[in-house]
């Protein structure tokens, strides 16, 4: 397998050549990743000769409409489903916030549905507002040790009164790389539908959703190097067999059944910048013809790749450290390169004891309290979050070593 240009990739991003950020290492990705040349120049090109209602038979306004087709066309292609299959929205907060209000519509008096204590608040606090309906919530618990999520566990709540099963790719801050195949295949055989929150993986390769068998599968193209939208994956016969939430008008689309206003018509288009930017990583690396859903799997690899090998010294440092306790696997080849550290201090204030030696960190509990507060961190003090992706470089990792060594 080709092994990742890091000069070529890191030329892609404007954020590198800023005078600003000279000799800063920015480890808080999990948060938001810098955004491609690609996606840029489109937005600013939308911006500046296509801020028009798109759609309308003028020039400006048709190629405007064309380019926002373009990016759920190209994206859905990448993760091996239909166009209509893919939408749009502000967030994948505000996507998963609209699907629950779906589902509290659809589903019947005694229906019961299962979330984790491993998710992001995103992907399961709209979820549990559900039990304020009356529906039955059924809670599928990490290991307070590990924080792995047991799919054995999960059997066991499974039955014929389940309907739905939301649960993280990966966790933002245990890391760990969930079975998102095999467990979906337990909710199916159950009945049930299969919820996934992939923002915390999809920054580490766009993944073919058809393969895994998510039936909703949601991510965050502003952590994907793309403009602050959320993007959404929903199987076509779930789609249309839940209750519309946008314009009564719009109740035969399914990419705007989800969407209860109007789309960012900007943004929407930026993110064909993104595809253009995995096209861009394989001609570069792989080059020749290729379907779109391979290019996107061979891209997947090549980032995969470089992280893993970036990350298991860091995993080595944080685990051999007696004053850190390292959040999640140990094993590279297991997790996302998203590192939680739980410290005898307070997280933020090491965060900011980083930045003079030049890392871009952050402290807290990310939204992801449940998970901290099972695995025993104390809130006041949180854990310290180093993140990174592809186009982080081993200086940038054995930098972050070094400065970790003398702050924690």
């Amino acid at each position: 397998m080709a092994k990742l240009d890091l000069d070529f990739v890191r030329a892609q991003f404007p954020a590198f050549e800023v005078p600003s950020l000279q000799g800063q290492a920015f480890f808080e990705n999990a948060g938001g990743s810098y955004t491609c040349r690609q996606v840029i120049d489109r937005l600013h090109r939308f911006y500046t000769e296509r801020k028009v209602q798109p759609y309308a038979p003028y020039t400006a306004s048709s190629l405007g409409g064309a380019e926002m087709d373009e990016a759920r066309t190209r994206l859905s292609a990448i993760m091996g489903i239909d166009a209509d299959e893919l939408s749009f929205g502000p967030s994948s907060s505000q996507n998963t916030y609209v699907l629950a209000q779906a589902f509290a519509q659809w589903m019947k008096p005694g229906d019961a549905f299962i979330v984790t204590n491993q998710d992001h608040e995103a992907n399961t606090g709209p979820w549990r507002r559900l039990a304020e309906r009356g529906f039955e919530m059924r809670e599928w618990k990490i290991n307070p040790d590990t924080g792995h999520l047991d799919p054995a566990d999960l059997a066991n709540l499974l039955d014929d009164r389940v309907r739905l099963v939301a649960f993280p790719h990966c966790s933002n801050v245990v890391g760990e790389i969930n079975d998102v195949a095999a467990i979906c295949e337990l909710v199916h055989d159950a009945g049930a539908v299969a919820c996934v929150d992939g923002v915390s993986y999809a920054p580490h390769g766009i993944p073919n959703v058809a393969e895994l068998g998510a039936d909703i599968y949601l991510f965050s193209a502003y952590k994907t190097y793309g403009p602050h939208q959320g993007i959404m994956a929903i199987r076509r016969d779930l789609g249309m067999t839940l209750p519309n939430q946008g314009h009564h008008f719009n109740a035969d689309c399914l990419y705007k059944r989800f969407t209860p206003a109007g789309p960012d018509h900007a943004q929407v288009a930026a993110s064909a910048g993104m595809a253009d930017y995995i096209d861009a990583l394989y001609a570069h690396h792989i080059g020749g013809e290729a379907a779109t859903v391979a290019k996107g799997a061979a891209v997947h690899d090549l980032m995969r790749a470089h992280e893993v090998e970036l990350l298991q010294p860091l995993l080595d440092y944080a685990s051999a450290k007696n004053s850190v306790r390292l959040i999640g696997p140990s094993d590279a080849a297991l997790r996302a390169p998203t590192v939680a550290l739980a410290l005898q201090s307070g997280a933020e204030a090491a965060a900011a004891d980083l930045a003079p030696h030049g890392i871009m960190a952050g402290g807290g509990d990310f939204y992801a309290g449940r998970a901290l507060r099972a695995m025993g961190v104390a809130a006041d003090k949180g854990v310290l979050r180093v993140s990174f992706v592809h186009y982080t470089s081993k200086d940038e990792v054995d930098r972050l070593i070094s400065a970790l060594d003398q702050v924690v």
